[in-house]
Order: structure tokens, then C-alpha cells, then sequence
């Protein structure tokens, strides 16, 4: 073949790879790694400029891809949050409209099903919070009703799996309030609390499991997914003796300082897995928080800071629901890089499936998107709004730099008010009205999957009614 033929040829192929699958990854597969820690706050690491506590680990992994600073989750707690990272789908369209509300039903199509069936092995360490774990038993008990809401990761295309229902404490996690009725689960079978593997950190304790899986898949030759998501600092928080010295004079804020610093240094050795085992090169790794800091303010143990966001957990100012977040792709995310654009945990769905060639067996709405070129730096907005409801009280929708807030009518131009301060829902009325309805038309979409508009079948029924929208304050008697 002469030269300029098989130039010709290799355009080709290149331009028809780019037309079937859509980008020039999408035939790669890496392996997919997601990280997260528990109300953990905006202020809270090194890398988004926390002096304090030593977050090492994440800065150094931090400074291997690009630093997302206006990063939000997909709720103010955490199972909404949850749902989001591995459906793409807001949670109100499975009825999880809180914590330890709903469940994650077998009919969703997620990352772990999504990858499995492209031959992937997929592993779930860590908290759980979509489901309980037991037909019979609940961290909340039986208001939990825990048969109907029965959804471990075992029966979720999860090969391995070593989790808790929901919270416990970081430290010696089998022991303690928080351990009555949220055993860890390994592979479907209860631990002993009393286990000694169980003792000591718990991001160490999930960690240790983890390892193992990513081994085993690389001495395979086999792509991995592994979720992990770490208990701190959610309560009950609590730090070994030797954390409790790094932070001496902190009083019982070394205990929220000392369990981060014990949670970064697995994420540090999860590096050191992935180097060891030569994966590290061809794994996407995404680290986030699944809402802001716990309290009031930051006091006590619950010494979160959000850097001047307004708001903590339970709330959908900024304080609430943007958190501190990370990408890292060697060799396709350009390392040392730092990324303003507004971006979300719906979007990790739809752009992994972009990378791997993943295409949907029907039409149910995605509500994120793609955002591989925006991680890159070669665009800068989502074409797609981003709306929120906390448990069915509160709503907003980011569209671009503004910022409406229900039933309050907030009106904030993220760009220029990074505080959320200045009200500008009576200078632009047009504007609070063309977000409201799209508000109120997207809720209308989720309201129809909430019934199980977008499964095959008429046999799957919600676990509780629709919960409508609410868009105006409440009239008080």
C-alpha cells in the first residue's frame, strides 16, 4: 500500500470510529473507581485549601487530573446522592427521596449492570444506603421495612461486595450504637461485630477488602468498577489514639480532623494498590462528597467547614450540596489542572457509558450528561439544567450561573455570589418564570417514572405515593 493510501485509510477508520461510537475512548476500557466520602464538607481537604487537616493523599491524587470547584452532588444527604452516582437519574424517579427512604430498584439500569455486561468485574465497598441488606432487620428498624426494601449490592450486578446499610462509626465500626441491626456484609454474609478485622478505622476496614478485589481483577487481566464509599466523617465520629495526636489542642475536633486524615490514607493506598499492580495508568478514578458538613455550624465533633458556602447538610444552598471533587484519567484528564465548570454526580452515568461504548437498551430519561470534553477542557457549560428536591420539601435548579431556589423563590447569580446573599428574584421575574416551569415540567417527567413509566412490564409499584412538587410557601393558619 503506498504511503498516501494508507494515510487515507487510517483517516477513515479514525473518522468511522468516531461516528458509531461517538468519541475516540469509546472503545477503551478503563478501569472505573468512585470514591466517596460521608458529609464531608467543601472546606474540608487540601486541595480546596484546608491547612489544617492533612489530606495528603487526595492532594497528591488531586494533582494528577483536574480539581473540580464547583462540583455538586446530587442531594443535601446522602442515599439521594447515592442513586444519582449510579443511575444518572435523579432519585425522586425511584422514590428515594431522603435517607434510608426507597430503595434502588432491580429494574434501574447502573454502572455496576452497565459494566458488568461489558465484561466487567465489579465491586462494592463500603456504605450502602440504597436498600437494606436484610428482609428482616434495618439499621432504623422496622419502620425501615426492611422485606419490602430489600436491595443489597449482591443482587445488584455487584460480583464482590463488603458493605453496611448505613452509617457506623469510624472508628472500631463494628461496635457501638450505630452497629445495632448495620452488620458489614461480605458478599451477602453478615460479619460479627466483634470480628478482629473490624477493629481499628473503618475507611482501613472497607479498604482492606478492596484491595484484594482490585488484585484479583488485574492478575485476571480483567477491567474493574469499584465503588468505594467511606464512612467518615459522617457521625459516629470518633479517631483512633494516633490520630488524636496529629490534632492535639483541637479538643473534640480532633476526632472529625483525625478520622479524614485515617480515610486519606486509604485513599492513598488504594493509589499504591493500583500502581503496584501496574493498573493506575489506565484507571478513571472520581472523587466526591455526597453532601456538605453536619451541624448547625462547625462545632464539637462536627467541625466541617464549607469555605464560605451558605448552608450545611439538609439545605440547597451551595453549603449543602457542593462539595469538594476530583477527576483522574492519566494520559485523557490533563494532570495539575483546575476546573470552574458547573458539573454533578448525574453526569458520572452518561460519561462512562460514552467511554465504554455503552448504549441504552430503551429510551428512560438520563438527566446527565456526558461531560468528558468539559473534564478535558475543551467546553465550558452543560447543556442540561441540574435540578434538586430534598425530601420533598425544597427544590432548585441550577440553569447555567443562576440558581433558583423553591418555595422560597431565590433567585442567585452563582458567578458574581458565591455566598448566595443577594435575592435577585424581583429584579428578574422573566427569568424566576422560565425556571420555575422548567422546574415544574421536569418533575412532571419524574413523576411518570416514579410510577414506572420507563420499565418493561406493569409489575413494579412504587413503595410510596408521589410526592408532588411543592413551589410556593406554605400558607400558615
Amino acid at each position: 500500500m503506498n504511503r498516501a493510501r494508507f494515510f487515507g485509510t487510517v483517516v477513515v477508520c479514525s473518522l468511522l470510529g468516531l461516528v458509531l461510537h461517538g468519541t475516540a475512548f469509546s472503545n477503551e476500557r478503563p478501569n472505573v473507581i468512585l470514591i466517596m466520602a460521608d458529609d464531608l464538607g467543601y472546606g474540608d481537604t487540601g486541595f480546596n485549601g484546608n491547612t489544617l487537616i492533612n489530606t495528603q493523599h487526595m492532594d497528591r491524587l488531586a494533582e494528577r487530573g483536574v480539581v473540580l470547584t464547583h462540583f455538586y452532588s446530587g442531594n443535601s444527604v446522602c442515599s439521594p446522592t447515592r442513586a444519582t452516582c449510579l443511575t444518572g437519574r435523579h432519585h425522586d424517579r425511584m422514590g428515594i427521596w431522603t435517607a434510608n427512604a426507597g430503595h434502588l430498584p432491580n429494574e434501574e439500569i447502573t454502572l455496576a449492570r452497565m459494566l458488568k455486561e461489558k465484561g466487567y468485574a465489579t465491586g462494592h465497598f463500603g456504605k450502602w444506603h440504597l436498600g437494606t441488606l436484610s428482609k428482616t432487620e434495618s439499621s432504623k428498624g422496622a419502620k425501615r421495612k426492611p422485606a419490602l426494601n430489600f436491595a443489597p449490592p449482591w443482587l445488584r450486578d455487584y460480583d464482590a461486595s463488603f458493605v453496611t446499610e448505613s452509617a457506623v462509626s469510624t472508628w472500631d465500626p463494628g461496635l457501638g450504637k450505630r452497629a445495632i441491626g448495620n452488620p458489614f456484609y461480605e458478599n451477602g454474609v453478615a460479619v460479627d461485630g466483634e470480628d478482629e478485622s473490624l477493629r481499628g478505622g473503618a475507611a482501613r476496614v472497607v479498604v482492606d477488602r478492596m484491595v484484594p478485589f482490585i488484585e484479583d481483577a488485574a492478575e485476571e487481566g480483567k477491567p474493574f468498577f469499584t465503588v468505594c464509599w467511606f464512612h467518615a466523617p459522617h457521625e459516629d465520629i470518633a479517631a483512633g489514639p494516633e490520630y488524636l495526636k496529629m490534632y492535639e489542642g483541637h479538643a473534640e475536633g480532633a476526632h472529625y480532623y483525625g478520622c479524614i486524615t485515617e480515610m486519606d490514607e486509604q485513599v492513598g493506598r488504594i493509589v499504591d494498590t493500583l500502581e503496584k499492580t501496574g493498573q493506575f495508568e489506565n484507571t478513571l478514578i472520581f472523587f466526591c462528597s455526597d453532601n456538605g458538613p453536619e451541624g448547625k455550624e462547625a462545632k464539637g465533633r462536627r467541625m466541617g467547614v464549607t469555605d464560605g458556602l451558605r448552608g450545611r447538610k439538609r439545605a440547597l444552598h451551595d453549603g449543602g450540596v457542593r462539595v469538594p471533587a476530583f477527576a483522574v484519567w492519566p494520559g485523557k484528564i490533563e494532570a495539575g489542572t483546575r476546573n470552574d465548570s458547573i458539573l454533578t454526580t448525574l453526569d458520572y452515568f452518561p460519561t462512562i457509558a460514552d467511554i465504554v461504548g455503552y448504549e441504552m437498551p430503551d429510551d428512560r430519561p438520563i438527566d446527565g450528561e456526558n461531560v468528558l470534553d468539559i473534564l478535558q477542557g475543551e467546553r465550558e457549560w452543560r447543556s442540561k439544567s441540574i435540578p434538586f428536591r430534598f425530601s420533598s420539601k425544597n427544590s432548585s435548579i441550577i440553569r447555567g450561573k443562576y440558581k433558583l431556589l423553591l418555595p422560597e423563590h431565590e433567585l442567585y447569580d452563582l458567578s458574581k455570589d458565591r455566598a448566595e446573599r443577594k435575592n435577585l428574584a424581583n429584579m428578574k421575574p422573566e427569568l424566576v418564570s422560565e425556571m420555575k416551569k422548567e422546574l415544574a415540567s421536569f418533575f412532571e417527567s419524574v413523576e411518570k417514572s416514579h410510577a414506572g413509566g420507563d420499565y418493561l412490564g406493569d409489575s413494579y409499584k412504587p413503595v410510596d405515593k408521589w410526592r408532588p412538587l411543592r413551589t410556593e410557601p406554605q400558607m400558615k393558619n
